[in-house]
């Protein structure tokens, strides 16, 4: 069986640790103030990635806190040997360039993959398959953008066909609607998502409870980002990490 990788997920607004119900920045709950220390519990509860979002890059806003917290995530994943995946606001080779330099293992393109997908085909063949994901994140049916804020046009079957052959290999599939409220993981339009386009997919939006993961799990996607619920305590990460390695 392939890797299986649990992922909490840390998302930034104006340098604090918050969650958005659906997205909405008028539905926010604030978690903690310092994004350093919340990266050094989920990586001392055993967590070998952490996903960061950059919500204000996102939302096309001031992003200056967040990349300070950013550095701050990174001082403690370097002590724990861990790794970042990081997205949000990301627009160009140059922002690319300097994450990479500052320690993020991989970079997650959203809004201009969908603009742009010649980019993904270029950052592929720049810095690797690894080091690059595209968000492929989904309301009804439609790839949603700039934050989630605006639909597009594009089916997500065909898009994530698109961009495998532009040469992604990873992608993170969201379903929007069931994002920060914990009504579980959509597993079936997820794998459904995996086995048609054949990238290699991570999960999220809605994990609620240790048998999302397991679904997940046994469905062969590749791992599962976790957020309100571990926040929520609706979820213990040393628990869930315990369960999937135990099921190797």
């Amino acid at each position: 069986m392939n890797e299986f990788n649990v992922i909490p997920a840390i998302d930034l607004r104006d340098g604090q640790v918050v969650r958005l119900k659906q997205g909405d920045p008028d539905r926010q709950t604030t978690y903690d103030h310092s994004p350093g220390a919340v990266a050094r519990r989920w990586l001392n509860a055993g967590a070998r990635w952490l996903h960061v979002v950059n919500l204000d890059g996102a939302f096309q806003e001031d992003d200056a806190p967040n990349l300070q917290g950013l550095r701050h995530i990174l001082e403690e994943v370097r002590k724990a040997g861990g790794e970042v995946q990081f997205g949000g606001g990301i627009r160009t080779m140059e922002d690319v360039d300097v994450l990479l330099s500052l320690g993020v293992t991989r970079v997650i393109l959203g809004t201009a993959a969908a603009q742009n997908p010649d980019l993904v085909q270029e950052l592929v063949d720049r810095v690797g398959t690894q080091e690059v994901a595209v968000g492929v994140d989904v309301r009804d049916g439609v790839v949603q953008v700039q934050g989630w804020t605006r639909g597009t046009l594009l089916d997500p079957i065909t898009y994530g066909t698109l961009l495998r052959d532009k040469g992604l290999k990873w992608a993170i599939y969201t379903d929007v609607q069931r994002d920060g409220v914990g009504r579980g993981l959509n597993v079936i339009e997820t794998h459904h998502f995996q086995k048609e386009t054949g990238l290699e997919v991570i999960a999220a939006g809605g994990v609620s409870s240790l048998d999302d993961v397991r679904r997940a799990r046994r469905t062969g996607l590749r791992g599962v980002i976790i957020g309100r619920a571990l926040y929520e305590r609706d979820v213990d990460l040393r628990e869930v990490l315990h369960i999937t390695e135990g099921e190797s």
